[in-house]
């Protein structure tokens, strides 16, 4: 193929799979399928008839797509809000992972008749989730899940790929080492998320440091800098024998907690490059799976999603959570929104390169698992959350036509404050209300317009404020907006 129809047809499958996001808003389907659809009709028996029958250029392209998406998860999480659930997100994305593996291992012993070995390998392919398509879900029904679930689920889901990706490793190494030596697993283990987890917070501080001292003449080359260094992250930490994708998102979670120089473009940039590298991940895993052959592994791919749903995945949550104090509901909601998204499929090709015996149908299964899961479990999620009554309203994100980049030395943030109602500020002008010298209104939000304040602008209910202001000046602010009390 000559490289322009190469690029023309790159370019047109990008093209749907962007418009085709919004579908997935449209009718809660998870792009995850839509990107894996328009793979699988571009593919050697789909109408495209693309052949691509290539595990190594899959595995390469799906783990280099992983390490920017799991990078991206990492420097957009908020620390304030996964600190309270930080242990028990530890234990859900190790120990959880790990009970899932096992319970799903036992299952391919006794019903596939595989290995102890090949089944718990099985396992470890499927037991890490994605929660991206759980918050793709419920974003088009326009709700969100009450606190502690929604971060307790983005944590785990952003570090339960390392814990995956170690047992499947172990996994095919023991099936395909004779001299591999399993009393070393624990070592092995400590040193593959310790090591990773040091690699990944040193990388994060000596890139910030690079960063902050560079000072780059050009903003454009910033975000090629920090590409540079995911790719030397992961690489480094791979090449030393410890987790490159738990460096990765330490990496990304210490940056996110650091000011460093246009770190708002930075992430911006790192959000899009994650969406192009998901785009491209489950376009090539598409193109990558023959749907004949996965026709018949239909009703064993069906009795392992129930497992998955009601057996495997309540069991790990319940014994995981077991010391920390969370409602019975809550803990459901945990176990039900378990769903599988790239990771599994990605590793789903190591065992294909490596020569296991059972590599073909284990990625086959795994492919069907995936998709199951997402469209059996994906659009009950919304109701379920209703029927536990752990639903919340989503917050409506604001855009602003301006931006703040904080820098060193400026100890103030945007923050977004809604007027309440009967708030007490109502029908006052902006020069009455006795704000703090030092924050200061940027722009009101009323009825999707913006007004540009000044001292005679008069506060209204329901008012969107954009306020520059630190933690202090914040709280003064929200006093003054308190609701009005009768005497």
């Amino acid at each position: 193929m000559v490289i322009e129809n190469l690029l023309f047809w790159i370019a047109i499958l990008a093209l749907i799979s962007v418009i085709s996001t919004k579908l997935s808003d449209k009718f809660a389907v998870p792009v995850l399928l839509l990107f894996l659809a328009i793979g699988i009709l571009a593919g050697s028996e789909g109408l495209g008839r693309v052949y691509f029958n290539d595990p190594w250029m899959a595995k390469s392209i799906g783990v280099i797509a992983l390490a920017f998406i799991i990078f991206s998860g990492g420097i957009d999480t908020k620390w304030k809000e996964i600190q309270p659930v930080l242990l028990p997100g530890i234990l859900l994305s190790t120990l959880g992972v790990l009970l899932t593996a096992i319970i799903v291992g036992g299952f391919a012993v006794f019903i596939l008749k595989y290995s102890f070995i090949e089944g718990l390998l099985l396992g470890s392919i499927v037991s890490s989730t994605d929660a991206a398509a759980v918050f793709s879900i419920l974003r088009s029904k326009r709700i969100s899940l009450k606190s502690p679930l929604k971060p307790l689920l983005e944590l785990e889901s952003g570090s339960n790929d390392p814990m995956a990706v170690f047992l499947t490793l172990t996994c095919i190494n023991i099936l395909t080492l004779k001299d591999y030596n399993t009393y070393f697993l624990i070592p092995r283990f400590i040193l593959d998320m310790v090591g990773g987890a040091l690699i990944g917070y040193l990388m994060a501080r000596f890139i910030v440091l690079i960063i902050n001292k560079l000072k780059l003449e050009f903003d454009g080359l910033y975000p090629v800098l920090t590409v540079a260094f995911v790719l030397l992250t992961y690489s480094l930490a791979t090449i030393l024998k410890c987790n490159g994708f738990m460096a990765v998102y330490i990496a990304g979670l210490i940056m996110g907690r650091q000011i460093f120089i246009n770190k708002t473009m930075i992430m911006r940039f790192h959000d899009g490059l994650a969406w192009l590298m998901q785009i491209t991940m489950f376009l090539v895993l598409g193109l990558l799976v023959f749907p004949s052959r996965i026709l018949p592994i239909t009703l064993i791919g069906l009795l392992l999603v129930a497992l998955l749903m009601f057996i495997a995945r309540p069991i790990s949550v319940f014994i995981s959570l077991l010391p920390f104090k969370m409602s019975a509901r809550k803990k459901t909601m945990i176990a039900w929104v378990g769903l599988r998204g790239a990771a599994p499929i990605i590793l789903a090709t190591f065992p294909l390169l490596a020569g296991v015996n059972q590599a073909e149908s284990i990625f086959n299964i795994v492919f069907f698992v995936v998709v199951a899961s997402v469209l059996i479990q994906g659009a009950s999620i919304p109701l379920f959350s209703k029927m536990l009554k752990v639903d919340a309203p989503l917050a409506k994100k604001q855009r602003y036509p301006i931006e703040f980049e904080r820098r060193e030395g400026i100890d103030a943030e945007l923050h977004d404050v809604i007027v309440p109602y009967d708030s007490a500020s109502v029908g006052k002008r902006i020069a009455d209300l006795g704000i703090p010298e030092k924050c200061l209104i940027m722009l009101i939000s009323r009825d999707d317009k913006f007004i540009i304040p000044a001292g005679p602008t008069v506060i209204d209910g329901g008012d969107v404020l954009l306020v520059l202001a630190n933690e202090q000046d914040l709280v003064a602010l929200n006093r003054i907006l308190l609701p009005f009390k009768a005497d």
